[in-house]
């Protein structure tokens, strides 16, 4: 199946009562057992290579390794860039055959991120590459706070940037480890109001299942993005099975466990928020 377009996927999850899952890859471990989970659900997913994933690895490489993957699923598979925070994050991974690409200008005042934000989609959509923008900011655990989205703000956003997507900061918070996040669902209620497009929540790995599932059923997200919890079912079976098996010293071997067990973590997760049937 060729890869698919954040545009097309959301449309139909939005249109259809469910969210999709965008999920941060690290490696080929992660990035296998993401796809062999899709596929055993019969459920869409996004790879997405973020700023740390884009540090570790070449764009041009993680483009190859992304389609490669996307192309050969029997489900759609979005090849997304996350956290573009310049213009030319965006651009090198139009370039290198992502199709969808998120540009993070949620730090900058909104005139400015809007008027970035529109060139990213003129370029972007003249090569059939999806846009994701940010309106407010979305805090880290143990880092910056959040500012909630302004639901004036977000309305301008849409109509001004034309991306395809819209993250905003409702309580979401990004790298937490414990399921607290307290959505405030009056002010996610203030930018559906002021808003027409897909609403993204990142720092899904904070927020409790039933919370995710209430989100995908009853409201605009249609898009929850998870990293946290994943990486941690990849790092404690990496140490169950050096604890088990000291003497292995070969990657492939010590790698292996982590791909079922990012499988079985991945298979709750899009089952959870995705179509019920």
């Amino acid at each position: 199946m060729t890869a698919a377009t954040l545009s097309s996927v959301l449309r139909d999850a939005m249109s259809g009562g469910y969210a999709v899952a965008g999920l941060v890859v690290l490696g080929w471990e992660d990035a296998c057992a993401y796809v062999e989970a899709a596929e055993e659900a019969g459920i869409p997913i996004i790879l997405q290579a973020g700023p740390g994933c884009r540090k570790h690895t070449p764009v041009a490489v993680l483009g190859k390794m992304f389609r490669h993957l996307a192309d050969q699923a029997r489900v759609p598979v979005v090849c997304h860039i996350d956290h573009g925070y310049a213009p030319e994050d965006c651009l090198e991974g139009i370039d290198h055959g992502f199709t969808s690409v998120m540009f993070d200008g949620s730090k900058l005042p909104i005139a400015e991120n809007i008027e970035i934000t529109a060139r990213i989609v003129e370029k972007a959509h003249a090569a059939g590459v999806s846009v994701e923008g940010e309106v407010g900011f979305v805090g880290y655990a143990q880092g910056a706070a959040s500012a909630t989205t302004d639901p004036a703000e977000a309305g301008r956003f849409e109509k001004e940037s034309g991306a395809d997507a819209m993250a905003i900061s409702v309580g979401n918070v990004h790298l937490q480890t414990e399921k607290t996040a307290g959505i405030d669902f009056k002010a996610l209620a203030a930018v559906e109001a002021a808003t027409s497009i897909p609403l993204v929540l990142h720092g899904g790995s904070g927020i409790p299942f039933e919370t995710r599932r209430k989100l995908a059923r009853k409201t605009r997200v249609s898009k929850f993005n998870i990293g946290t919890e994943l990486r941690m079912a990849f790092g404690q079976a990496l140490k169950e099975n050096l604890r088990q098996h000291g003497e292995i010293f070969d990657r492939l071997e010590i790698l292996k466990p982590t791909i079922p067990a990012v499988r079985d973590t991945t298979l709750e997760v899009i089952r959870n928020i995705g179509p019920e049937g």
